[in-house]
């Protein structure tokens, strides 16, 4: 008897196609560039997890700097609705496929159960035009994980994650909730911003008394 075909890849969770990759033999490395090519339509909200994941958790100093970049290039296609596209200098980073298989072995799990709670649901929010509104927002958080803003990269990175599987499934629910988590990181940035700006006036005020 012959196989089944395999399930069409718009109809394949994100977790099992990253899986699929991470487990292929055939691959000694894994760049930007495979996974943009691997996730095809579905690149936008796939790649922008892939990279906002790591933020929303205690990272490394230095590691929203890092991942942020590429973030920042792609929701700002998202808001243009242009297809998605990455400058050689990211596309072609990798790394080992052993690595990628670490990393996809953390995160795979947090993945399932999320997907798990997703469905078309007010699909009107998660299609053009109010793409491109997610894209600007998605921009906003982008830029804030990337300047060195105190407490400024996990809940930014929280909010792309959430605009990111509510565009893989269409979820406009999802993406609501992310748009209320990235209205609380904008208060609590600039929140941030203003005390140390208080701080430094209060220094240097009392530096010239």
């Amino acid at each position: 008897m012959a196989e089944p075909d395999p399930l069409p890849l718009s109809k394949r969770k994100l977790a099992e196609i990253l899986v699929d990759i991470a487990e292929d033999p055939a691959r000694e490395r894994v760049s930007v560039a495979d996974l943009l090519l691997a996730m095809q339509d579905r690149a936008f909200g796939a790649l922008m997890l892939i990279f906002a994941m790591p933020n929303a958790l205690p990272t490394p100093p230095g590691t929203s700097a890092i991942l942020g970049a590429p973030l920042v290039f792609l929701a700002a296609q998202l808001m243009l609705g242009r297809k998605p596209w990455l400058p050689k200098v990211i596309a072609n980073r990798s790394m080992t496929r052993t690595d990628f298989a670490t990393m996809i072995g953390k995160v795979a799990p947090w993945i399932t159960r999320a997907e798990k709670l997703l469905r078309p649901r007010l699909v009107v929010v998660a299609r053009p035009p109010a793409e491109y509104l997610i894209g600007a927002l998605c921009l906003l958080m982008a830029i804030i994980l990337v300047l060195p803003i105190p407490l400024g990269n996990m809940l930014p990175a929280f909010s792309i994650c959430l605009f990111s599987l509510g565009l893989l499934e269409r979820d406009g629910v999802w993406i609501l909730v992310g748009a209320a988590t990235s209205v609380a990181s904008v208060v609590l940035v600039s929140g941030v911003l203003f005390a140390l700006f208080k701080g430094a006036l209060f220094v240097f005020s009392n530096a010239f008394l």
